[in-house]
């Protein structure tokens, strides 16, 4: 027998997919910064490339795969118990990868720094006095990094989940094209 979805359970459930979301998220952050430590640029766009799409569709996927799960443990579970699952697994996730992505700007290196505002400056034909206050910035630049990455995750999640709810229970009110053969039990019997 299934047991009754409630808040707490919700929130659980969401905690699984949010740390499972934010781990898949970070390993490829971490990825793609190994790939930018070695400096060879082939590589590094590479990996950009395959790390980007496996993040992508693998956060999809999983988000997918536990919704439906949600879906087929818990009962009486409604479309709008699987959109909130997925938003407050997009508001944790986002936590983790925020935090990840903050500390790695915390422990960029200054020459990095550095060159990342030079190559603005000149970009943008920066006066001297626009280029300190961009310096000033900097300082700044890990809690503004937080703060966007965290917002962005949520928004995307948040979407996602709205599709990915409803695709999930038109899909089990009108069928796929690649279920199963149709269940007979309550057709009557010719005789």
């Amino acid at each position: 027998m299934k047991k009754q979805l409630d808040n707490s359970a919700l929130w659980n459930e969401a905690a699984k997919t949010g740390a499972l979301l934010g781990l898949v998220s970070v390993g490829c952050l971490l990825l793609r910064e190994l790939a930018a430590a070695s400096g060879v640029q082939f590589l590094i766009t590479a990996a950009t490339v395959l790390l980007w799409v496996t993040e992508f569709f693998g956060c999809i996927l999983i988000l997918k795969r536990r919704m439906l799960d949600l879906r087929d443990a818990w009962q009486d579970v409604k479309m709008a118990d699987t959109y909130r699952l997925g938003r407050r697994a997009a508001l944790l996730s986002g936590l983790v990868l925020a935090s990840a992505q903050a500390l790695v700007v915390i422990y960029m290196p200054q020459e990095t720094v550095e060159q990342l505002v030079s190559a603005v400056s000149e970009s943008m034909k920066m006066s001297a006095s626009q280029q300190e206050e961009m310096s000033g910035m900097m300082d700044r630049l890990p809690v503004l990094t937080f703060l966007f990455q965290w917002l962005y995750c949520f928004l995307y999640g948040t979407v996602l989940s709205g599709i990915l709810s409803r695709y999930i229970f038109f899909q089990k009110l009108f069928g796929g094209p690649f279920d199963g053969p149709e269940d007979k039990q309550n057709t009557p019997d010719e005789q």
